[in-house]
């Protein structure tokens, strides 16, 4: 009788919720694989709902505060590497070593665990397309495998002598392709008919201090035009308290109604929406939704990004359509004004110019087909092919 192989050990290190979700997909393809395969490493409650054996929980990687306790915190980060790092390389020894994104984490400790002869996979490519292309190297030295989320990437990292494989989107299989506006609209209490403006200034405190007072001054030039339209705000918990204090001193409160979270709601809701750079955007272009991106950051932090961006887009829907679909605002360009007048000719465009719309919709159908994948079995299709090699 032929000895059966035994499921393999993978390790994984996933931080931060949208990393937990990921690793979650992977290890349901993982398991289909492998019934009984073993997984062990940094992670949160998707995986360990999966069986995932959590050494240590995802949010000790999270990174808060300031001065005397932000420095606390990344020492403890550095001892929890260092002490996952013996663990691997001693009585743990995986199969395979997979970093679900925290690249600042996972890539110096993948480069340390392939050097000792243990396959190693990233999940997510860093953003080397968009800027600080010297992580190249760094992931050429820590890799053996990168899963990749957008088409473009396989190609990109080969000719850089980096393996890679596009897996899709885990967003696209989860926003509808034909959003339901009226049945969101119903669920977040909103009348049928009359304009609807989402306004999302970003899930971090750093990100609202700079670009949330902004966006709602834009908000209330918005209103001078368009008194009746009605403004949803999706906020995280720890940012309610601060976004309410702005909506009150830019004198919107009347006009604005601040969720507990719901972006999705919000995005399936609106006519259009107002929105920071990030991943929100490709959620927005999922949905269909006329978008003005804006952004604004720390002048210093912003000259080092220019400086080092490859390419003329920042939103995620301009660089994966390739073209400017949408406006982006950004640094210096996003005043109040500008972005009061980019969102004010989207809201016209909804009533006046069903072409223009039907075509922004039409490239982000195409988008959402392209990012539409079966993401669990791609992606642990990828590792076992690495591992039989």
């Amino acid at each position: 009788m032929q000895q059966q192989t035994p499921p393999p050990r993978i390790a994984l290190v996933a931080g931060e919720t949208s990393g937990d979700l990921l690793a979650g997909l992977l290890l349901d393809g993982l398991r289909a694989q492998w019934p009984q395969v073993a997984s062990m490493g940094i992670g949160g409650a998707r995986m360990q709902e999966r069986g995932f054996d959590a050494w240590w929980p995802s949010e000790r990687l999270a990174v808060h505060g300031y001065s005397l306790e932000l420095v606390q915190k990344l020492l403890g980060i550095l001892r929890i590497r260092k002490a996952l790092r013996a663990r691997l390389l001693g009585a743990d020894r995986p199969d395979v070593f997979i970093g679900v994104d925290a690249p600042d984490f996972n890539l110096g400790l993948e480069t340390d665990l392939r050097a000792a002869g243990i396959k190693t996979v990233h999940f997510v490519c860093p953003s080397i397309w968009a800027w600080r292309p010297e992580r190249v190297d760094k992931i050429r030295a820590a890799c053996d495998h990168v899963l990749c989320l957008f088409p473009f990437e396989p190609e990109l990292l080969a000719r850089h002598g980096i393996a890679a494989t596009f897996v899709g989107h885990p967003l696209a299989n989860v926003i509808p392709l034909q959003p339901d506006r009226a049945a969101a609209r119903q669920a977040l209490g909103l009348p049928a008919d009359g304009e609807v403006l989402a306004v999302l200034p970003g899930s971090r405190s750093a990100e609202v201090a700079y670009i949330a007072r902004p966006f709602f001054q834009a908000v209330a030039l918005i209103r001078q035009a368009r008194p009746a339209i009605r403004v949803i705000v999706p906020a995280v918990p720890a940012l309610r308290v601060r976004l309410q204090q702005l909506v009150r001193e830019c004198g919107v409160e009347r006009a604005v109604t601040i969720l507990d979270g719901q972006s999705h709601l919000a995005l399936a809701a609106c006519d259009a929406t107002l929105i920071a750079s990030g991943t929100a955007t490709l959620e927005a272009a999922l949905f269909k939704r006329p978008m003005v991106i804006g952004y604004h950051m720390h002048p210093w932090s912003w000259r080092l990004m220019r400086r080092k961006q490859l390419q003329p887009w920042v939103g995620l829907p301009n660089i994966l359509c390739r073209d400017f679909v949408v406006p982006e605002l950004l640094q210096d360009d996003a005043t109040p004004q500008a972005l009061a007048a980019a969102v004010g000719s989207w809201l016209e465009a909804c009533q006046h110019d069903p072409q223009r719309i039907a075509a922004l919709e039409q490239r982000f159908t195409a988008l959402h087909h392209d990012l539409r994948r079966d993401t669990p079995r791609l992606a642990a299709d990828a590792v076992r092919q690495l591992l039989a090699a």
